[in-house]
């Protein structure tokens, strides 16, 4: 059908190339130094990234976002979820934040908390945010599906070989109805995937696995960290029935300093560049690609807390700069 298109003159090349990216990148902004909203917009359509996550629905980026024909993931904090159990809260908060936008703004799915611990007192909220906001854009006659971000460490550890994957004890009853939510409503699940971290608390997994330059296949088939985490993920979806529950890569990225192993430009520039090849395929449990999935993130920020590294996963630098040579499409 596309060769149909563009031999009558319907698409451009451009076009085609356009509708296969499946990368986009995570704007954060916890930085004393960054630019504007509508230069950081700018920057994402002078690059090509035709995908956006941010974390709040700050209004000036949404503002900026108006046309651009760039396609969002938009957080709900943390801090908002509970007040989102209460329906009303909840469909003021879609009228002002998604309906008051679109269809300018291309909203593609929310995500309603990110990285919330099964045991911590937030933990109570997401499944009832979920609902209600799903439910406030059901009512606003919007197409766009709701879900959660998840850390991977909710698979019980260690999972290897991959397809023994399962969810752990302590993450069991608080995801299990996330993702009988996420397949009545045939949405996704968000996975924030980082083979940095697995490789920083346990260097023995080995730099060239983590970073998608190892050749040859492990004793369970596999070549890369990366795939390995995702499918692990797959085989303890599986395990609660929701095999066709996708799973969309929320963040990926690798630092370029801080102190830790493996902190450096070199091999930072080496992950984000691999990724963006691989994940225009699959894995070995799901290879019929391409993966979804969105780099963290656009820029160093400065004033992240917790590990150096954290401060320093930017793909450009705050003066808009280049950290590394990537072609995002």
């Amino acid at each position: 059908m596309i060769a149909i298109l563009l031999l009558l003159g319907i698409l451009s090349f451009t076009q085609v190339e356009l509708t296969g990216a499946v990368v986009g990148v995570c704007y954060g902004r916890n930085g004393d130094n960054l630019p504007s909203q509508q230069q950081v917009i700018d920057l994402y359509k002078s690059n090509g990234i035709t995908r956006m996550r941010i974390y709040d629905p700050d209004q000036a980026t949404l503002q900026a976002l108006k046309g651009s024909n760039i396609e969002l993931i938009l957080d709900v904090p943390k801090d908002k979820l509970q007040s989102l159990t209460d329906a009303t809260t909840a469909a003021n908060w879609v009228n002002t934040n998604i309906k008051a936008y679109s269809p300018d703004v291309k909203f593609k799915y929310i995500a309603v908390g990110n990285e919330v611990e099964p045991n911590d007192g937030y933990s109570n909220y997401v499944l009832q945010a979920m609902q209600n906001i799903q439910n406030a854009i059901n009512s606003a006659n919007l197409q766009i599906k709701v879900s959660t971000a998840i850390k991977t460490d909710l698979v019980a550890s260690p999972a290897y070989p991959p397809d023994s994957g399962v969810f752990s004890d302590a993450a069991i009853n608080y995801i299990r109805p996330i993702i009988k939510f996420l397949v009545s409503n045939g949405s996704p699940l968000l996975a924030n995937v980082y083979p940095y971290f697995a490789y920083k608390d346990n260097p023995s997994i080995g730099l060239d696995y983590s970073l998608f330059t190892k050749q040859d296949k492990n004793d369970a088939g596999y070549t890369n960290l990366f795939d390995a985490i995702l499918d692990a993920l797959y085989a303890a979806l599986e395990k609660e029935g929701a095999n066709n529950v996708n799973v969309v890569v929320s963040e990926s990225g690798w630092p370029s300093a801080g102190g830790n192993v493996g902190a450096t430009v070199e091999n930072a520039g080496t992950y984000y560049k691999n990724l963006i090849s691989h994940v225009k395929g699959g894995t070995v449990k799901r290879p019929n690609g391409p993966i979804e999935t969105y780099l963290f993130a656009m820029f160093d920020e400065d004033l992240k807390t917790g590990d150096e590294s954290e401060k320093h996963f930017g793909v450009f630098n705050p003066d808009r700069s280049p950290k590394y040579q990537l072609s995002f499409n």
